[in-house]
């Protein structure tokens, strides 16, 4: 008999209720369509965005700083060039600097201790430094020692970085001479970048020198918008440590507990895996733990199907084998030749009864293998349904029961998505049945039609039909309901059951009716639907 069903349940609680209208595969496409997909998308981004943020903020401190440096610069040196050019210059007989003027007003200025101002004359001649006027030491870390034979450190000798520094200045100051504010980011001869204008000073139209100003401390200041950047850095990686938990605890570890009821069910010969707390999530996990809880539960309802159906087996088979011992254990007491021929007769009926039965459940047994074995393909049932009447009609002898079609198929096939073989197995089965109820010269109809999106096939019998409370039972394993006078034992009861299932197979529907006729029963009436193709 059928055992009852364990559960592995790793952890106690009450049974999730199943929610009814709600598809098991999440819908959209991922990752838009998918919970988890969106929660990691989410937490994943977080921490960068965060980091990413803090440093455009900061770039956009860093260009807006330097922007700002330079037009403070560019004012500042205005100033400057303007006093030069009041104090420092003269138009007649022709333009020129005095030289000793204009160093003057550089020495009688406060340029800040951040700011170094530098004033040349017309040939680029560099004539004042607020460097030198100041007497400040310029201070910058020696190199790093290099060894006989071993190679600079990498960037080159202080003395390169100094001419280069030295070249690009000329640049700039040639460039201004030509009458233009020329605004640059340069390396200084220190190593450092600076912020620098050149502002000619002209007198008249003519170009009499080049102040230039410059500030080094934009970098310092950037350097500590950057150490501001330190919080974004571990905000973020706060942040995504925080989602990485996150994200074990509502993936990895209700991902690692399914395993280990799948563990359960393998190792423990449990039935069912039962997780309510993870069936009632609204996300993947949930679709999965709930597909596996009805993947069990059906396998579990299967196993429990083939048990009865073992035991049932076991029932039918007792009968006919228990007849035959009976008959030989009374064959060898029984002394006229009458006696031992009916013992021989009753052995053979048994004999056959057995091979109707072994062969019934295998058949029985082999079918759903066949059903997921073979895919289903457009199949026109009109056509099937016209050729198995057609076969019964040209194999039947005189005073068998005659098998008609009603309407024969039109010019328009009646196509359902179905296996040919098993839905022929149907058809044959439900004749058969009508065959074998029906009188002498009596008839088996069959019918076909197009109904709502269904394809309808009816079968007709005049057969006694069926009691009303029967109408059901028809349809189980191993049921007979014969007529007086029918031979013991030549149904297996199979026919009907194997039909049913068949039939369920496809996505239709079996039942049984009486048809009526005059106020009685007429015969009865089997039919099965599936939907068109």
């Amino acid at each position: 008999m059928a055992s009852a069903t364990a559960t592995a349940n790793p952890e106690p609680g009450p049974a999730a209720p199943r929610r009814p209208g709600r598809s098991s595969a999440r819908r959209g496409v991922w990752p838009l369509g998918s919970r988890l997909g969106r929660l990691i998308i989410v937490l994943n981004l977080l921490g960068l965005a965060i980091l990413v943020g803090g440093a455009l903020i900061l770039n956009e401190f860093r260009q807006g700083l330097i922007e700002t440096r330079l037009e403070s610069l560019e004012l500042e040196g205005e100033v400057i060039a303007k006093v030069i050019d009041e104090y420092a210059t003269v138009g007649e007989p022709a333009p020129a600097l005095q030289a000793d003027s204009a160093i003057s007003v550089v020495n009688v200025l406060s340029i800040p201790s951040s700011q170094r101002a530098r004033l040349f004359d017309s040939s680029g001649r560099l004539l004042a430094d607020s460097f030198v006027v100041a007497d400040r030491v310029e201070e910058r870390p020696l190199p790093p020692a290099v060894k006989p034979g071993g190679k600079l450190a990498p960037g080159g000798p202080p003395a390169a970085r100094i001419v280069k520094a030295h070249e690009a200045l000329a640049l700039e100051v040639e460039q201004a001479l030509r009458g233009k504010v020329i605004r640059n980011v340069r390396v200084a001869e220190d190593g450092r970048r600076v912020v620098s204008v050149s502002i000619p000073i002209r007198h008249v139209r003519a170009s009499l020198g080049v102040l230039t100003l410059q500030a080094s401390d934009v970098e310092q200041i950037v350097a500590a918008q950057r150490r501001a950047l330190l919080p974004f850095i571990f905000i973020a990686i706060g942040v995504t440590l925080v989602s990485s938990l996150l994200l074990t605890q509502l993936i990895a570890e209700p991902v690692l507990r399914l395993a280990r009821a799948a563990d359960r069910v393998r190792l423990q010969h449990v039935r069912a895996i039962a997780l309510p707390d993870l069936a009632g999530r609204d996300d993947e996990l949930g679709d999965l733990t709930r597909s596996l809880e009805d993947m069990t539960k059906a396998i579990s309802d299967r196993m429990q199907a083939i048990e009865r159906f073992a035991a049932d087996v076991a029932h039918e088979l007792r009968n006919p084998l228990t007849s035959i011992r009976s008959a030989i254990e009374t064959l060898d007491v029984v002394k006229t030749a009458e006696s031992r021929g009916r013992l021989l007769k009753i052995l053979e009926q048994d004999v056959g009864r057995m091979d109707r039965l072994i062969t019934d459940i295998s058949n029985a047994s082999r079918l759903d293998a066949e059903l997921s074995r073979e895919s289903p393909s457009p199949l026109d049932l009109a056509g099937l349904v016209e050729h198995i009447c057609g076969f019964y009609e040209a194999t039947r002898k005189l005073g068998e029961v005659r098998v008609r079609l009603i309407e024969p198929r039109g010019s328009e096939p009646l196509r359902v998505l179905g296996r040919e073989e098993p839905l022929s197995q149907v058809i044959r089965n439900l004749i058969d049945n009508g065959r074998s109820f029906s009188p002498p010269g009596g008839e088996v109809r069959v019918n076909l039609q197009r109904a709502r999106g269904q394809a309808v096939a009816t079968i007709d019998d005049d057969g006694p039909g069926m009691p009303p409370e029967n109408l059901e039972t028809v349809f189980e394993r191993f049921y007979t309901s014969r007529p007086k006078g029918a031979a013991f034992g030549g149904n297996s009861g199979l026919g009907l059951a194997i039909a049913r299932q068949i039939i369920e197979a496809h996505g239709g529907r079996i039942w049984a009716e009486n048809r009526m006729g005059g106020g009685t029963v007429a015969g009865a009436r089997f039919r099965f639907s599936l939907p068109l193709a």
